[in-house]
């Protein structure tokens, strides 16, 4: 089993991926109750990760949208 790296070090598309392969991965059924709640609380931290990413994109959107309205040109 390889080693999970630090939740808050991932990008959105690694953190969205793995993502993917936990909740494939508890849908299948975990062998015990303990993996399976590290699996759960992993997927809990990859969400996060993923949400947090998305708001900060959302607020560098609203941000050039802004200085554009601004200044009516596009920033770069």
């Amino acid at each position: 089993m390889q080693e999970n790296p630090e939740v808050s070090s991932l990008s959105y598309e690694q953190a969205r991926d793995e993502l993917m392969r936990v909740v494939a991965e508890l849908e299948q059924g975990a062998s015990t109750l303990e993996q399976s709640l590290a699996l759960w609380e992993r997927g809990e931290a990859l969400a996060q990760r993923c949400e947090d990413w998305l708001i900060g994109a959302k607020a560098r959107l609203d941000a050039a949208r802004a200085a554009t309205q601004t200044s009516g040109q596009p920033t770069e």
